[in-house]
């Protein structure tokens, strides 16, 4: 393996373990997969679809989302949302990232 190579691999290590606190942040609001698939990406998270879809589904038999079709447009969406669960999830979640966050930064910058 190239170091190119196991950069990529961290690299994508390192993205996937946010995925889950970006998806929770972001279904504070009810969102359909194809717009939080947009909205993650604004942010600079890039997930594709094959990933999101299926967390979705496993977020949501965890009890931490709820979905409900919306069929009053012409293409019927499934929106996703937190449940009181959820909310609880992604704040200590968040906090987690903050604890991680200030570590790494101190190793980062102190060595």
């Amino acid at each position: 393996m190239t170091a190119e190579e196991a950069l990529a691999t961290h690299s994508l290590e390192l993205r996937r373990g946010t995925v889950v606190l970006a998806a929770l942040a972001s279904l504070r609001e009810p969102r359909y997969g194809y717009a939080l698939l947009e909205h993650l990406a604004t942010a600079g998270i890039d997930v594709e679809g094959n990933t999101l879809y299926p967390l979705l589904r496993r977020l949501e038999k965890q009890g931490l989302l709820t979905s409900e079709w919306n069929t009053e447009e012409s293409r019927p969406r499934k929106f996703y949302t937190l449940t009181a669960l959820g909310h609880r999830a992604l704040e200590a979640l968040t906090r987690e990232w903050a604890a991680l966050d200030t570590a790494l930064t101190t190793l980062t910058t102190r060595g």
